[in-house]
Parts: C-alpha cells; sequence; structure tokens
C-alpha cells in the first residue's frame, strides 16, 4: 500500500465490537489496519466485546429497549448522531446506519432474503409461521425500511459477491449495478492450505474415520438455512461408506431424529462447535454447501483451500470461484446433491488455492477506497 494521504478522522460503525463472526471480524481488522495507516479511528457500536486494535477508540451507544426494533432504530439514531457529533472526515458503515461515505453490504437485501429462504423450511405449517413471524416483525420492516433511505443516501457501496451485487439491484432498481464495487472476503491460504497424503491419512485415523470412508463435510450455524434436512435425506441415497460430518454448535436433536428414521444416524455425525477448521477440511472429501441463501460462505473457500473438493448451491457468492460442474442449483434436489457427490469424490483433489489476480479481495481495496475517498473531499 501507498503511504496514507493524510491522517484524518475516520468513524467504522458497527453493532458489535467483536472478534466472533464474519462481518464483526472484519470490521474489527479493517479498523486496526487503518488505525495502523496513522488515522485516528473511532469504533462506533451499541456494545464493546473485547479489546479494541491498538489505535482504535470504542465510542458505545449502548443498547436501548427490549424489541428488537427498538433496538434497530436506536443504534442507527444513535450512530447518526454520533458521526454528527464526532465530525469525522469519513464514515464507514457495517451495520444498518442511515448515513455513511461508503458502505460495506456483508448481506443481501431483506426482501431478497425472505424470497429466498422460505424453501428452507419445510412445506406446510413450519413454512407458513415462519412467514407469518418475519411479515409481522416489526424488527424486519424497521430494516426494509433503513436499507431503502441509505441505499439513496449513500454516494459509494461495496458488496461481498457479484450475486450480492445482483440481488441488491434487483431490490433496488434505482441504483446503477456499475457503480457497485465488489470486493470478496479472501480466507488466510497460509492456515487454510493442503496437507501431504501421509498426513492426511493419520489425520483421518485420529478422526476415527476409516480406509474406505468418504467423508462429505459441511459447516453451519443456521441448520435450516444451510440445508441440513437436505443433506441428511441425501445420505439415504449414497453408499453405505459415505458419512456426513457437520460442523457447528446448534442442537441437532430434530436433524438426529431424521437420521433415525431414514435409517442413517450411524453415518450422520454432529461434531458441535470444531475449533481446527483446517483439520476438518483436510479430512474431509467433498465439502457440501446446500444454502438457499449465502452472501459468500467463507467455508466453500477455505474448504477449497485445503484442498478438499468443494460443491455449492448457486445460492452462494464464493460459487463464483467453483468450476461449473461443482454448482448445483437447488439444495432441496437430494438425488441431485447425490448424484454429484459420487461423481465428484472420484475427481482428484484440488491443488493450493490461488486467488485470482482480476479478483479484488481482502482488505486492501478498502484501505486503498478510503484514502482515495479523502483525497477527493
Amino acid at each position: 500500500m501507498e503511504t496514507a494521504v493524510r491522517k484524518a478522522r475516520l468513524a467504522v460503525t458497527m453493532p458489535r465490537l467483536s472478534r466472533y463472526g464474519g462481518a464483526e471480524s472484519f470490521a474489527w481488522r479493517l479498523s486496526e489496519v487503518l488505525a495502523a495507516r496513522g488515522h485516528q479511528v473511532d469504533f462506533i457500536c451499541a456494545r464493546c466485546e473485547t479489546d479494541p486494535p491498538e489505535g482504535v477508540k470504542p465510542v458505545v451507544l449502548g443498547r436501548f429497549g427490549a424489541f428488537r426494533m427498538v433496538k434497530v432504530l436506536w443504534f442507527a439514531y444513535g450512530a447518526d448522531k454520533a458521526c454528527r457529533k464526532g465530525g469525522y472526515d469519513l464514515v464507514f458503515g457495517m451495520g444498518k446506519t442511515l448515513n455513511q461515505d461508503i458502505l460495506r453490504i456483508g448481506g443481501g437485501p431483506i426482501s431478497k432474503f425472505w424470497e429466498l429462504s422460505r424453501r428452507a423450511w419445510p412445506e406446510g405449517v413450519a413454512r407458513s409461521f415462519k412467514m407469518l413471524r418475519r411479515r409481522l416483525s416489526p424488527g424486519n420492516w424497521a430494516i426494509h425500511l433503513i436499507d431503502r433511505i441509505r441505499m439513496r443516501r449513500t454516494p459509494r457501496i461495496v458488496c461481498v459477491s457479484h450475486l450480492v451485487r445482483d440481488w441488491l439491484v434487483e431490490a433496488h432498481p434505482s441504483l446503477n449495478k456499475d457503480a457497485i464495487d465488489v470486493v470478496y472476503n479472501r480466507p488466510d491460504l497460509e492456515r487454510f492450505s493442503p496437507i501431504g497424503s501421509q498426513e492426511r491419512l493419520r489425520l483421518r485415523a485420529a478422526s476415527q474415520i476409516g480406509e474406505d470412508q468418504v467423508v462429505v463435510a459441511t459447516a453451519a450455524t443456521n441448520f435450516a438455512l444451510k440445508g441440513i434436512r437436505h443433506l441428511v435425506g441425501m445420505m439415504s441415497l449414497l453408499p453405505e461408506n459415505f458419512i456426513l460430518h457437520v460442523a457447528g454448535g446448534r442442537n441437532p436433536a430434530k436433524y438426529e431424529r431424521l437420521a433415525r428414521e431414514l435409517g442413517v444416524a450411524d453415518r450422520v455425525r454432529f461434531l458441535g462447535r470444531v475449533d481446527d477448521m483446517p483439520a476438518f477440511y483436510r479430512a474431509a472429501d467433498v465439502f457440501i454447501l446446500a444454502t438457499f441463501y449465502d452472501a459468500c460462505s467463507n467455508a466453500v473457500l477455505e474448504a477449497l483451500a485445503c484442498g478438499c473438493r468443494s460443491v455449492s448451491s448457486r445460492l452462494n457468492g464464493s460459487a463464483y470461484f467453483l468450476p461449473p460442474r461443482w454448482v448445483f442449483p437447488d439444495p432441496a434436489d437430494e438425488k441431485s446433491m447425490a448424484d454429484l457427490v459420487r461423481r465428484v469424490a472420484d475427481e482428484p483433489r484440488p491443488g493450493p488455492f490461488e486467488w485470482p489476480e482480476d479478483v479484488r479481495s481482502g482488505l486492501e481495496p478498502y484501505v486503498e477506497m478510503v484514502e482515495r475517498a479523502l483525497a477527493e473531499k
């Protein structure tokens, strides 16, 4: 990077100052890099859950109200007031805030999320009740309103994938698609990397994986949205030596019950929270993301970087980096997923992942964006 244009007063807005969560971790690292560049950085948040980076000052607004709608509106109001009071040279927005110079969209618009994610729940009462709750939620409508306002007011918008950009323009037709930047998250390619065949055999043995077993792996925090129900159903269509490993800290009871009903309980393992994700990916034969909605799954890229064959539904922004034959259209089509997994399991394992030179990623483009905007002011 070039030397900072000038020392400036910057604000980063995000409801939580934390290192847990993809968006939160990104906001923490961006504020760290901007402070290291010599800028005075305030982190405007509702609550502070971890120590800030060196040189970054938390501005904690606190939380107000018992209902989600009140909390959403309170943060939007409080952040806007704090930004006006602070007199910042530039505001970088990452939360549901009304005014900022640069806005990073880490997920798609709520209207598109409602449309695509509804199929994640079983047809009938479960789906109807879920959709009714969403439609009646004042908090969701507050987010919808804030989205409409900030899309009109924000001079520069950045999306984390081409897919999110397309969703955003579809939901807000007044936006100019060509004026929206796309900057992908980039996994740590030193941490997530392939290992040798002998080391992999030892790793699988330590994980009690049989030599003839084919491990299909997935990772999820929202089991419904990431299609775990359909992955369990898929297992009933695969040979007996195929097993499913699920990383994620949610309660799996109803999916374990489904596995028992389908007669695959001995081939489906819910591992809970997994701390060593590189080992998880390296031990697997195929990583699958049967998501109904994902802005840009880091897990798919991490698995690919670890030398694991990775397949994904088309409803995931990071499917952009996969060969077309590894992308499937419908995460509810269990037979098609089973057929794809069987085919891909016979393909050679991919080598080290090389990031395409023509695809912007990581923190550097954001720093350049901020400092270019400062120079133009």
